[in-house]
């Protein structure tokens, strides 16, 4: 159940989560305290859904910098025309 205990929403919801760590330095112009983790093998994804989680959470670290690009700057409106960062 969605909401609050005082008013919770009922239905059907659509929830989703992503771990994020320390921003590297091609994402920390952007944002300074976090960027999401990224899984770019299959051997990751695999250790990343089966294996312990001690083992599983060794994966939560930033990618390297040359690993990343910047493709788009500015801001940019998502389907309700809301201004996103």
């Amino acid at each position: 159940m969605r909401g609050t205990k005082a008013d919770p929403v009922e239905g059907e919801h659509r929830l989703y989560a992503f771990l994020t760590c320390e921003a590297n330095e091609v994402v920390r112009p952007i944002h300074p305290q976090a960027m999401p983790v990224i899984l770019t093998t299959q051997d990751e994804i695999n250790t990343w859904m089966t294996a312990p989680a001690e083992m599983a959470l060794e994966l939560q670290r930033p990618m390297p910098d040359h690993a990343l690009t910047i493709v788009a700057r500015g801001e940019c409106k998502d389907e309700a025309g809301e201004i996103a960062a």
